[in-house]
């Protein structure tokens, strides 16, 4: 595919800035988004969710539209600018309000989510003080007080807006690894993470892997991380986690134990109050990682899959998943105030201890971060307009949807189910009639679905036999888009159908020469 051909336009004449924060800008950003969308509207979309073409072709084409990677002498102009990366994104991008778009746990946004987003990017408030936005600690409170009351915690509950559940998980363990640490008379923030024996910290064999990288980062090391195997629903077995337990030396720390609400393929839910009185029990943490599962709590149907959530010490939840929010949009909640005291810092240009006396004080005590932008208004907008009911039918249809799927893969012949719709994802593969090439077959045929820009659809590994057994190769729809219907989960099957024999044939071209 060769890159057309760009000229880019003229520069304008230079005017001086405008500041986004005043009453001009603001007008300004408005008129320049105007623009922007004008240029969007006339670029060439992708009949599909992706452009089509190998990797390789089309970041070239993209690169070649922006031109010379330098930094020009002279600027092209606002309305240039903005137009030439509103077509670059359109045309070599992704749609994620495609209904063929269903790869990752990555929504199309709500539009008034990203029209409060270029509210707070224009004030550029900050978090850390309470003196770089004020009303921006305000909208973050109300969040996380609207956030803890869903979740059913109690009044000493607080939380903080992460950059994701990666940081959100990271800040779970380190807030359980000082925990830990106060419980066996170690100050980890003077004496380190060396001075706790054998730290330990068990979770689902299924579990997102950040959990692994923040114990790595926490200095608990890898090997601190104890797999707990599932059951045939791809739950944490409660009776395996007693056991790993009470096979534990003197010399061990267990530091916490991570549920998962919302396993990142198939959407299984730990039993939480099973393993929130094992962990208890034996005086640790309970980390419930509800980066994906959270937004059930929004639906009448599906909240009570999360009983039990109350039970946490900590909570992961992402609102850039099921919440539709444009990322970043994590959140840690807590259940005690007092788990944030790790976390404190007085410093005297930002936080001057007479200061926040006289209540002049930020968030810095609650975050790894110093300057951090108001993430909270997007979905606190989000929250005020839609509300539980309205979030709730969003959350329904798209658990219809994968429903639906659900029953269409198991329709067709050339298809089948490796795991059932628990929230918004279905696993299946794409059957062959050797099986030993079942693998290579299904990676191929994503493959030739992205290359062709038909489609979107995930990969990952499963034990397709129940667990225990070899994983294998499996496509994965996540349905994220409420305004999908019955037909478009239909026309992406198909999609897929035609993608396996379309990959048949090419196999079948090839072995003959």
């Amino acid at each position: 595919m060769t890159p057309p051909t760009r000229t880019l336009p003229a520069r304008t004449d230079p005017q001086p800035p405008l500041l986004a924060g005043s009453r001009a800008g603001l007008a300004d950003v408005l008129a320049r988004l105007d623009g922007a969308v004008d240029a969007a509207a006339k670029a060439r979309r992708p009949l599909g969710p992706l452009p089509a073409g190998t990797p390789t072709e089309v970041l070239a084409a993209a690169a070649h539209a922006l031109g010379p990677a330098e930094l020009p002498a002279e600027g092209l102009g606002a309305d240039a600018a903005l137009g030439l990366l509103a077509t670059v994104l359109v045309e070599h991008g992704i749609d994620l309000s495609h209904p063929r778009a269903a790869a990752h746990l990555q929504p199309p946004a709500l539009s008034v989510a990203v029209a409060a987003d270029v509210l707070a990017s224009a004030g550029n408030a900050s978090l850390d003080t309470y003196d770089s936005g004020p009303s921006a600690l305000a909208v973050e409170r109300w969040l996380i007080g609207a956030l803890t009351g869903l979740a059913g915690l109690g009044e000493r509950a607080d939380g903080v807006l992460t950059p994701g559940g990666s940081l959100s998980n990271l800040m779970g363990l380190l807030l359980a690894r000082d925990a830990a640490a106060h419980r066996r008379g170690i100050d980890a923030r003077d004496q380190g993470v060396a001075a706790l024996p054998g730290p330990v910290v068990f979770c689902s064999e299924l579990a997102h892997f950040s959990t692994h990288r923040a114990c790595a980062a926490l200095g608990l090391g890898e090997a601190a991380v104890h797999p707990v195997p599932v059951d045939d629903r791809r739950r944490m077995r409660p009776d395996a986690l007693r056991a790993a337990l009470g096979a534990l030396g003197p010399d061990r720390t267990p530091v916490a134990v991570v549920a998962t609400a919302g396993t990142t393929d198939f959407g299984s839910v730990d039993p939480l109050p099973q393993i929130a009185e094992i962990a208890a029990g034996h005086g640790m943490w309970t980390h419930v990682d509800a980066a994906y599962g959270f937004g059930a709590l929004f639906s009448d149907r599906l909240a009570d899959r999360l009983a039990g959530l109350e039970l946490a010490d900590s909570i992961t939840l992402d609102l850039h998943k099921i919440g539709w929010q444009p990322a970043a949009a994590g959140v840690l909640l807590v259940s005690d105030t007092t788990a944030f005291t790790a976390l404190d810092r007085q410093v005297a240009y930002l936080n001057p201890v007479d200061d926040s006396e006289a209540g002049y004080d930020g968030l810095l005590g609650r975050s790894l971060q110093t300057t951090r932008r108001p993430d909270a208004v997007k979905a606190a907008a989000t929250l005020l307009t839609y509300g539980r009911a309205g979030l709730g039918r969003m959350v329904d249809t798209c658990h219809d949807l994968a429903r639906h799927a659900e029953r269409r893969i198991q329709a067709e012949p050339e298809l089948e189910l490796v795991a059932p719709a628990e929230l918004t994802t279905v696993l299946f593969r794409h059957r062959t009639a050797d099986p030993a090439a079942a693998d290579a077959f299904n990676a191929a045929l994503r493959r030739h679905l992205l290359e062709t820009g038909t489609a979107l659809i995930g990969r990952t590994e499963a034990a397709t036999d129940g667990p225990g057994t070899p994983k294998r190769v499996c496509l994965k729809f996540t349905l994220l888009n409420p305004t999908a219907t019955t037909d478009d989960i239909d026309a992406l099957v198909d999609a897929v159908l035609d993608a396996g024999r379309t990959c048949a044939r090419l196999i079948k071209e090839d072995d003959a020469a």
